[in-house]
Parts: C-alpha cells; sequence; structure tokens
C-alpha cells in the first residue's frame, strides 16, 4: 500500500506492506527518510539542522539514505538536492523518485519495492550522467539513528598455511582514521565501529567486502544491507565497495559501485538489498 504522509513536517509517501513501512521524501532527495518494522523505531537517522555550504549552494544532508556520485568531490557530490521529486508509482508497493539534473550535471534516481510480506525491500539506484564524459561510481550512502554500532564482515578466516600466502582484501584508510580511537572493534569475524555522541572527531573505513554484507545494531534491532561484489573490477577509495564513517551522533553505512567512465546521457544502474529484523532473528 502506498499512501501520502508527512515526515517531521516535511511531505512524503509511505510504503507499507503491514509488517515493515519506508517513508521516502517528497519535496527534497531523492532520499528514503525512515525504514521500520511497523510503527516502531525508525533505524535510520535524522539531521535537520547539518548544511555544508559549497559553491554550488548549500547542501544538506536531512537523513536517512540517499545516492551519491564517488569518488567524493567538493562540490561536485555535494551538489544540492533541495527541490522536490518526481514520483512514479509502479504497483501497490514499488515507486520511484527521480531528482532534477543537478548543478554537477547528474540525475539520480531511486526505485523502492517493498516485498509482498516480511521486512525485505530492494532499492535500485540510477546516476545518469548529463555532462562531461566522467568515471564515476554509484554510492549508497544510509544514516543510521544514533546510539547503534556499524558492523563490516571480514573474509572467512583460514589459519596459516601454504593455501593462505596471499591476501584476500584491501583496505583504505583516511587520514583522521584512527585505530586507538574506542569505537573501533576488531574481531576475527567483523569489524565494528560503535556511535559515540560524545566523540565528535570523524573516524572512516573502506574495505573491499566480498562478502556483499554490511549492517547496523541498535537495541534490539539489526538493519541489513546486502550488494552484489563483482570479481575483478576497480571500486573508488583504494577499491573499497564498503565504508563507514561517524562523527559525534552522525554515522553512514555506505556501499559503492564499481567505477565506470559515463559518457553524457549514460547511467549506472546499482542495487541494495535491505532487510531489518529484531537482532536475535538474524545477524551478517
Amino acid at each position: 500500500m502506498i499512501n501520502e504522509t508527512s515526515f517531521e513536517n516535511f511531505n512524503g509517501i509511505e510504503i507499507s506492506n503491514g509488517t515493515a513501512r519506508i517513508v521516502v521524501a517528497r519535496e527534497f532527495g531523492p532520499r528514503i527518510l525512515a525504514y521500520s518494522i511497523g510503527d516502531g523505531p525508525n533505524i535510520l537517522g535524522w539531521h535537520p539542522h547539518a548544511a555544508v555550504t559549497t559553491d554550488l549552494g548549500e547542501w544538506k544532508p536531512y537523513g536517512g539514505h540517499r545516492l551519491w556520485m564517488a569518488p567524493e568531490n567538493m562540490p561536485l557530490s555535494y551538489a544540492p538536492d533541495g527541490v522536490p521529486v518526481r514520483v512514479e508509482r509502479n504497483g501497490e508497493l514499488s515507486l520511484s523518485i527521480t531528482g532534477d539534473i543537478d548543478a554537477a550535471r547528474v540525475e539520480k534516481r531511486m526505485t523502492i519495492t517493498m516485498d509482498s510480506s516480511g521486512s525485505g525491500v530492494t532499492i535500485e539506484h540510477r546516476l545518469t550522467n548529463h555532462g562531461e564524459p566522467r568515471e564515476m561510481s554509484a554510492w549508497a550512502l544510509t544514516i543510521m539513528a544514533p546510539g547503534g554500532e556499524a558492523v563490516v564482515p571480514n573474509e572467512p578466516f583460514a589459519p596459516y598455511s601454504g593455501e593462505t600466502l596471499l591476501p584476500v582484501r584491501s583496505m583504505g584508510v583516511w587520514s583522521y582514521t584512527d585505530f586507538t580511537d574506542p569505537r573501533w572493534t576488531f574481531t576475527k569475524d567483523e569489524i565494528r565501529v560503535r556511535v559515540d555522541e560524545s566523540l565528535g572527531n570523524a573516524q572512516k573505513i573502506g574495505v573491499l567486502n566480498k562478502q556483499g554484507l554490511a549492517g547496523y545494531r541498535l537495541n534490539d534491532l539489526f538493519f541489513r544491507k546486502s550488494f552484489e561484489f563483482v570479481e575483478g573490477a576497480t571500486y573508488p577509495d583504494m577499491n573499497s565497495n564498503t565504508e563507514i564513517y561517524t562523527a559525534g551522533s552522525f554515522v553512514e553505512v555506505e556501499s559503492l559501485s564499481p567505477l565506470r567512465r559515463l559518457d553524457a546521457g549514460e547511467s549506472i544502474t546499482y542495487t541494495e538489498r535491505w532487510e531489518l529484523a529484531h537482532s536475535s532473528e538474524f545477524q551478517l
């Protein structure tokens, strides 16, 4: 079922199958603002007062899930998207939201399709280049509600032997990444990043994630996104297809498509699969 609704005094559209609920923004975006089990807590974060001033104008994250162009570029990645989106209903549980061609000459579109039962949602992202030929990646960034912990799986562990002489993944770190920061936890199976509102300094990591999974644990909820890993492809940021960023109460679980050179009129399409459940029901 698709209905008009409101979210934090903004006009929106709700998709619900009776179990799960998604809310998308009408007045800016494309942006998914809420994802919950029924009327339960929204697993997505909301930061309405955050803003970045660029040569292209003021860009606001607002919150929730967005589509960007990678590698990150100032100001092109931050092209403002504060105008109403075009909405196309594709069925009882599916709609597409498309933004205007922005100041970076890129058009962003999401098609959101909810399963007929359960919490599963499929999100197809499409970037279309309307400018000069450019190499880019579709970058799916999900701002999570504060207070939880982001989780990225490690590659399957195997003990040292003649069969394990080569590395199994690459890792990208930023100049401000500090692994002595208490928000980081490294285990045999996972890399975890805890959100701490008292620590405002930024932390970020990128990995080549062949498992195609990432998640976020908040109280008794667990959010999981899955995406395709393309063997042999080149990804942005030292070959990272999964990135985690946090600063204070702000945290993002991000995935990226392979890099592609797009001529004017060409597009990248990239799909994520979302699930939300009580954490006892599933993990990564």
